[in-house]
């Protein structure tokens, strides 16, 4: 593979876009971003803090379903 190509960086990796860049550079693969929309450092911090809070919810959310889901069954086993 010689190039990757995505419209936004974020599409590619959430978190530690440099870190992919890098390992793609050591295996000759450039890394194409279409939308080059100039971000300043706070919007990316503020961007990136809000992804981890909503992954984190949406685990914890998940959990908490398949928590409820389980003993639901289990309830019903039991009649």
């Amino acid at each position: 593979m010689d190039r990757v190509v995505v419209l936004y960086k974020d599409r590619l990796i959430r978190l530690g876009f440099e870190l992919i860049e890098y390992i793609a550079s050591l295996y000759d693969c450039q890394i194409e971003i279409i939308d080059h929309t100039e971000k300043t450092e706070e919007q990316e911090l503020v961007e990136d803090l809000v992804q981890i809070v909503t992954v984190s919810s949406c685990k914890l959310h998940g959990k908490r379903a398949n928590k409820a889901k389980r003993l639901v069954k289990e309830l019903a086993n039991d009649d």
